[in-house]
């Protein structure tokens, strides 16, 4: 797919910020740093831009409509086409061509997978597949997994189908009560998520000198940081935890909050306070101590002070922000009972904690820090992992915006971070 055809109809600041987004550079091999979806030009009115219908349905409006669903081959075609971010499932010790959970599943129900790591960006994959979900075509995969925001916006489409509530049991039951509820899927009746993602304040103790930083107020005003600190170019991250810090809640905050925000982290880029916003590559500059604080991505953090001890991080008292990638199926799939199984296999706390084991990030399944300890002991007490419930409390997700204010708040901040 060509640049210009995903970007189409993009005002210039917030292509600009895509653009750069998949230009940085790359620090440590996680699935996150790797690989981090930028949402600069996902926003719903950067869809409509593109002149993207909605999928067709009928008078109801159900996503259920017969243009939305497909024959289910399921139970005559034992097979699942499983759409994935790289390095973000269990893999085999022995064999890395191998996935422990998938081959389980596989020989539990019959049902082989066919898993594929073609989810590099939200946005880029979205270009992938629109003009069959446009058309009503199938994509030719059964489940995929997205970011929040990004799933959000298929569900509005009417691109993503309604679960079978018997086929997905475990889901129903296991679901952690603090992911059930998003607003853009209230009740999970079109997704489940597949791991959490936390956004935490992380500093180099050497590089600050034995000194804590422990807030996003330190990281914009401590005179002994400016120069070396850094925030994310993923707007919903920075302008979140900033809100938190402002005493506003980011799933309520106003037009007026949002300017306010966005003020204060330009006072800190005015002063050189905040060197520059990042995608990933944070992560080798705060291990090197070229820069000695910033927000980052809590599952990142694992493999970064396992690489370096100085390594710290924070939940700030205000808070954090939290966001999940979730396990979907697109309209007109054809296999859509196996895909719902594959769900509900990955709900069972022994699948749940294998999968956690081998990447990391915040399982959504309730039971699956006992599975984990008997796994990885040291992954089951990582609080990026398994949040204590003081941790859990203090997390926040970033509300869904129209799409006049999805066009407006990007433009405002690909602004701010010079895109």
């Amino acid at each position: 797919m060509e640049l210009n055809e995903i970007t189409d109809g993009l005002s210039e600041p917030v292509r600009k910020a895509w653009i750069r987004s998949l230009t940085n550079g790359r620090a440590a091999m996680t699935r996150r740093m790797l690989l981090r979806a930028t949402a600069l030009a996902a926003g719903a009115g950067s869809l409509a831009a593109c002149g993207i219908p909605p999928a067709k349905s009928s008078s109801t409006g159900s996503n259920d409509a017969p243009a939305n669903s497909a024959k289910d081959l399921s139970d005559s075609e034992k097979v699942v086409n499983f759409s994935n971010w790289p390095l973000y499932i269990d893999v085999d010790e022995k064999d890395k061509e191998k996935h422990g959970t998938l081959d389980e599943f596989a020989a539990a129900t019959g049902i082989k997978v066919k898993y594929t790591e073609d989810i590099n960006d939200n946005v880029e994959f979205f270009g992938k597949v629109k003009p069959q979900l446009a058309a009503g075509q199938d994509t030719g995969r059964d489940l995929m997994v997205l970011t929040d925001w990004m799933a959000g916006r298929l569900i509005r489409l009417g691109w993503a189908q309604k679960l079978d509530a018997a086929n997905v049991t475990n889901a129903i039951t296991n679901l952690e009560s603090r992911f059930r509820a998003p607003d853009w899927d209230p009740g999970r009746q079109y997704s489940y998520p597949w791991a959490g993602i936390q956004v935490v304040v992380a500093y180099n103790k050497k590089a600050t000198k034995g000194k804590a930083v422990t807030s996003v107020s330190q990281l914009l005003d401590d005179p002994e940081l400016k120069g070396r600190v850094t925030f994310l170019s993923e707007m919903r991250d920075t302008i979140g935890m900033t809100l938190l810090d402002m005493g506003k809640d980011p799933a309520k905050f106003t037009a007026d909050d949002y300017n306010a925000a966005i003020a204060r982290l330009q006072k800190a880029v005015d002063s050189k306070q905040i060197r520059k916003f990042t995608g990933n590559d944070y992560g080798q500059e705060l291990s090197s101590g070229d820069i000695a604080a910033c927000v980052a991505w809590g599952g990142d953090l694992i493999q970064l002070k396992a690489d370096n001890p100085d390594i710290e991080f924070v939940i700030p008292e205000a808070g954090y922000v939290a966001s999940t990638d979730n396990m979907l199926i697109p309209a007109k799939a054809q296999h859509k009972k196996n895909a719902e199984l594959l769900i509900n296999f990955y709900y069972q706390p022994k699948a749940a904690a294998e999968l956690t084991a081998g990447i990391n990030y915040v399982s959504p399944v309730v039971g699956v820090k006992d599975e984990l300890a008997k796994l990885a002991p040291d992954v089951a007490a990582n609080p990026l992992v398994i949040p204590s419930p003081e941790m859990a409390a203090k997390v926040h997700v970033f509300r869904s915006l129209t799409e006049a204010e999805e066009t407006e708040f990007e433009d405002k901040f690909s602004k701010l971070i010079g895109a």
